[in-house]
């Protein structure tokens, strides 16, 4: 797998309008997802295992909550911190969510995300992103890796951490049960890569 890392881009914390700017100038090809991880650009391209945990993870969410469930994948959504645009894999929603005056959805409104391993950024999704997620106080994220054939779930944030942290292989399910998404999510159909 191919990651392209364009550059650093210098703009102030909270900068959404260079953020915006940024996205708009860019063109990536089909099949790649743009993201801005603490200023550097990174242009990932979609295999199929990556692409089949999180239909598989999505399928769980509408089967819990409905096809109307608020649930994005590859959508930018900006977090705390200096030049955030994520775009998560999977990110689920409050129910009342509403996008703010600009059309996004806001960082407060996420109560669980999903991100699926990829080679090139696989230090994103277990470093800064993990640190933003626990600063933003996303309550469930969950981390899939088809390399080590685990899932590695966070919960409980406070203070700019996650307090609870358990690994799980693929086929053994995930109890959220307690958490805001409410359900068991099956991981025995999940590809290894």
């Amino acid at each position: 797998m191919t990651v392209v890392q364009i550059g650093r881009i210098e703009m102030a914390e909270q900068d959404t309008a260079g953020l915006d700017t940024l996205f708009e100038q860019m063109s990536a090809p089909e099949g790649y997802r743009v993201e801005v991880v603490g200023g550097d650009v990174y242009m990932t391209p979609q295999r199929s295992a990556h692409w089949e945990i999180i239909r598989w993870i999505v399928r769980a969410l509408e089967d819990r909550f409905g096809m109307r469930v608020k649930v994005l994948s590859d959508v930018r959504i900006d977090f705390p911190g200096k030049q955030n645009g994520f775009a998560p894999d999977v990110a689920k929603l409050r129910d009342d969510a509403e996008p703010d005056q600009r059309g996004r959805w806001r960082h407060e409104d996420v109560e669980f995300i999903a991100e699926v391993i990829s080679r090139g950024t696989a230090a994103n999704d277990y470093g800064p992103k993990l640190a933003v997620y626990a600063e933003a106080e996303v309550p469930v994220y969950v981390i899939a890796d088809p390399y080590q054939g685990r899932c590695r779930v966070h919960l409980d944030p406070k203070d700019g951490e996650y307090r609870t942290v358990t690994t799980v292989p693929f086929g053994e399910d995930l109890d959220l049960t307690t958490t805001p998404v409410a359900l068991v999510l099956g991981t025995g159909a999940f590809p290894r890569d």
